[in-house]
């Protein structure tokens, strides 16, 4: 199995590991510059720490949006239904017409007729909200392939079954933030206790080509931002990174924008391309690094798990 690391996508387990050190330290606030999925915030916020979230994805900044900056807002009956309302009906042509790659023609004018839809919310939480459960409906169309594709149920029903099961979002009566920034320029800025940054795999792809795609380009509504996209991500981490060098300098650039936060805790998968060593010796050249926890996932992923705290 080859790991396809993006911070959208842990192993099972792996969530697990990160929650598990970050229970050791001691924080009131977080910062997390490359979040990808927020699963993680949404524990911290069950935990009371007030979580300041980013990701250059709108994907991502979206589902935090509904899970980690709302603390009490849900759908109603009524959002439900404007966002379901002639959802199979087609219309002239698609608003995204770029949606054809990912689903078939009855598909992909559910996914355009919910997205527009959508803006009829008038809430930002809730309309966030609306945009996380459609999320969650594509990657159910894209679990199923060709043999079981006659097990999928209806898309409105699925949507109707994510909302009911949804439940209310975690209120730690705290201000959490989430915010659609470059890292380094989120992270310059934010003050909080903690850093937890999980460093993104390197890759010599474009982000057009990544998992998460597909959801950047319904969220967006479109395709024609994709250069725009790789330009504002060029030189820092989770831009393409040809080698172990240009890699860690990006990991160096980012830490030194974190010099003001106090606490760092660095989580790294070591899969071949740099070392656990190498990374310590990049947090060491910014700061004096305390505990390094390791775990062995390599039966599962091919990979170990590190997490490099700071003294």
């Amino acid at each position: 199995m080859t790991l396809r690391q993006h911070s959208d996508e842990l192993p099972d387990g792996w969530l697990g590991f990160e929650l598990s050190i970050l229970r050791r330290l001691q924080f009131r606030s977080l910062a997390n510059p490359l979040a990808g999925e927020p699963d993680l915030d949404v524990y911290l916020k069950r935990w009371g720490v007030r979580v300041a979230t980013n990701d250059a994805a709108q994907w991502a900044w979206t589902r935090a949006r509904a899970r980690v900056e709302n603390n009490s807002e849900r759908l109603s009956d009524e959002d439900v239904e404007v966002l379901l309302e002639d959802a199979y009906v087609p219309r002239h042509r698609l608003y995204n017409s770029s949606l054809r790659r990912w689903f078939g023609e009855t598909d992909a004018w559910w996914f355009d007729n919910v997205r527009a839809n959508a803006e009829k919310i008038d809430s930002p939480h809730r309309r966030a909200v609306a945009l996380h459960l459609g999320m969650m409906v594509g990657d159910y169309v894209l679990s199923f392939d060709e043999e079981t594709r006659e097990l999928r149920q209806p898309l409105s029903r699925v949507f109707r079954r994510l909302w009911d099961g949804e439940g209310s979002p975690v209120d730690n009566q705290q201000r959490n933030t989430c915010s659609n920034k470059n890292a380094r320029d989120f992270i310059a800025r934010e003050q909080a206790d903690m850093l937890f940054l999980r460093l993104p795999h390197p890759s010599r792809r474009g982000a057009s080509r990544a998992v998460w795609a597909w959801r950047e380009v319904w969220v967006r509504g479109g395709e024609d931002f994709w250069d725009e996209f790789e330009r504002v991500r060029e030189g820092g981490l989770g831009a393409r990174a040809a080698t172990r060098q240009q890699y860690l300098r990006h990991v160096e650039s980012l830490l030194d924008a974190a010099a003001h936060i106090p606490a760092w805790a660095v989580a790294h998968v070591e899969d071949g391309f740099v070392s656990t060593d190498e990374l310590v010796e990049t947090v060491r050249r910014q700061r004096r690094v305390g505990t390094i926890y390791t775990k062995d996932f390599s039966e599962l992923t091919g990979a170990r798990a590190a997490i490099i705290t700071t003294a």
